[in-house]
Formats: structure tokens, C-alpha cells, sequence
């Protein structure tokens, strides 16, 4: 089959390799305008092989419309997309398009998915590819696949170590069954249906006083973006990889209880949380070496 591949970053170039690997063509690449000097991998992948590249800042400008139109795809396959695509252009291949999504649709539909999983205590993900519509991961289901979440996995490291190998392989195997003639048309159940907003730095608040498993579901859940947050001295202080440790009996909420080579240990409200890297403003650091530069020390109370 023709592809129409769109998305970015190594999801989409894997994807990429995959298709070639199994015989399907790709008729053209669009990705992102660039982001910094480094090309992104699958626009690099697409110029190695003289496959057309383009760039848009928008997909709703009418130059997007031409070069979707201009591939003659039987197929899209959306990738790893983070730019909104217009209804009509989904349809312009000859079979339509499909999308990839890491969640188990109809739950967690949106743009922050693995966050808000992790920041709710979810012990199961997973993975969906779908036939996209005009709604927002609305559309029907042709595949899609469950995964566990470890106790501390990071929305980082549930992505790279399971949900990304999980998508590539179930992306492929999804093309492979509309090349067979056998994709389903599964109609999303609405009456399950959630949806969550851009996880921002408004969501990513510590309050110490809350329980200490919604502290660390929350942490891990921002890391690596935004970055949950708490204050010191009046500045954000950014926190990341958290394990969940006891705490003594009369500890108040926010009390730093140890800085340690394993990390910053704070006091929530039934326990504590321990946490291996922070940010403060600059590059992400050990914790101990954070606070050392804060002048953060044991009995200290963060906001």
C-alpha cells in the first residue's frame, strides 16, 4: 500500500521502518516545522530516502490539503501527531486514516493521556489505533492493546519502556489487517468515555496534606512534564522520579525529613515520598545536589 505517514520524533521513524519492512510504500512524510538545529528522526529518515517531507505549522493551511491530496495514499497513519488535523484531510487517502493513541479508548482521550493516568493511580494502560473523526480521539476502534503500570513508572518511563515498542508493533500489526481487508469499525462506548485537559503547570501542584499515594501518583504523573511543583524560599521547585518510603508517626505535611545520595525525603500526609532528581529553575539534577544549592536541609517545610 501507499502511506501517508504523519506524526514525529522516533515513534513515527520506527513506524516508518516498519512499513518499508513489511513492503508498503510511503508516498510522503509530514511532521512539525523543526524545534532546534537537530532534525527531527523522521523527517531525517524521510530525506535519506527521497521520500517528499512536509513541514507545516498548521495541517488546517491549504498547502497541507495539496500535499495530503498530492501523496495518492491508500492509507494514512497518524503517528505520533500532536497538530490538529482537519476532518477532511483524514479522508483524502483512498482507505482513510488511522491513529495512534496511548490509552485504552474511550478512557483518557486528550493530549496529556499517560499523565493523567498515572496522576489517577492507574494500574492498567494500554495502547489504541483507531479510525480518527472530527471529535477529539473519538473515533472507532481497530485495535487495541492492554499493558501494566508498574508502581513507579513515570509517564517517561511507562512511555519509552512500554507504551512506545507496545505502539509501533500494534500500529504495523493494525496496517497489516487493513492491507488484509479484515480492519474493524469497533464504535467507542461513550457511556465510558473521559477526557482530561493539557497537563500544566495549574494541575501540577503538590499539597503536602494530601494522602501520600496521590502525592507520588501525582509527581510521577507530571515527570517528565511539567514537573510537579512545590515552593521553597518563595520559588518553584521542580521534583521527579518519587518513591514512596515511611514517614515518622508526627511528621508534619512538607517537612524535609532527609537529603541523601538516594534523594529528598518530604513528609506528606499518612507518609512520605522520596525523590531521586529536582529542578530548580535550571537543568534537572540529583535532589541532594539541588537542595545543597537551595540551602535546603532536614526539618525545612516546603509549600
Amino acid at each position: 500500500m501507499r502511506i501517508l505517514l504523519v506524526g514525529q520524533a522516533a515513534f513515527a521513524e520506527e513506524v516508518l521502518r516498519g512499513l518499508e519492512a513489511a513492503g508498503d510504500t510511503i508516498a510522503a512524510v509530514v511532521c512539525p516545522p523543526d524545534a532546534g538545529p537537530k532534525p527531527d528522526p523522521v523527517k531525517a529518515a524521510a530525506l535519506a530516502r527521497g521520500v517528499p517531507l512536509h513541514q507545516f505549522r498548521s495541517l488546517k493551511a491549504p498547502e497541507a490539503r495539496h500535499a495530503f491530496a498530492e501523496a495518492r495514499a491508500d492509507l494514512g497513519v497518524l503517528a505520533y501527531v500532536t497538530q490538529i488535523v482537519p476532518e477532511p484531510l483524514l479522508h483524502i487517502p483512498r482507505l482513510t486514516s488511522i491513529c495512534f493513541h496511548p490509552s485504552l479508548l474511550p478512557r483518557y482521550r486528550g493530549g496529556s493521556a499517560i499523565a493523567w493516568q498515572l496522576i489517577r493511580g492507574e494500574t492498567e494502560s494500554g495502547v489504541t489505533v483507531f479510525w480518527p473523526d472530527a471529535g477529539i480521539d473519538t473515533g472507532p476502534i481497530l485495535l487495541q492493546r492492554s499493558a501494566p503500570v508498574g508502581p513507579d513508572d513515570t509517564a517517561g518511563s511507562l512511555y519509552y519502556k512500554t507504551l512506545y515498542p507496545l505502539g509501533v508493533r500494534t500500529v504495523l500489526d493494525a496496517v497489516a489487517l487493513v492491507r488484509e481487508g479484515r480492519a474493524p469499525r469497533v464504535p467507542q462506548d461513550e457511556s465510558r468515555a473521559s477526557y482530561d485537559p493539557l497537563c500544566r503547570d495549574e494541575h501540577a501542584r503538590i499539597d503536602w496534606s494530601r494522602p501520600a499515594a496521590e502525592v507520588h501518583n501525582l509527581i510521577r504523573g507530571c515527570d517528565p512534564q511539567p514537573g510537579a511543583h512545590t515552593v521553597w524560599r518563595g520559588a518553584p521547585l521542580r521534583l521527579y522520579e518519587p518513591r514512596r518510603v515511611e514517614a515518622p508517626a508526627r511528621a508534619a505535611p512538607g517537612t524535609v525529613l532527609a537529603i541523601d545520595v538516594d534523594g529528598l525525603t518530604v513528609a506528606a500526609r499518612d507518609g512520605a515520598l522520596r525523590c531521586a532528581r529536582a529542578r530548580n529553575g535550571g537543568a534537572k539534577a540529583a535532589a541532594a545536589e539541588v537542595a545543597r544549592a537551595l540551602g535546603l536541609e532536614p526539618g525545612a517545610r516546603l509549600a
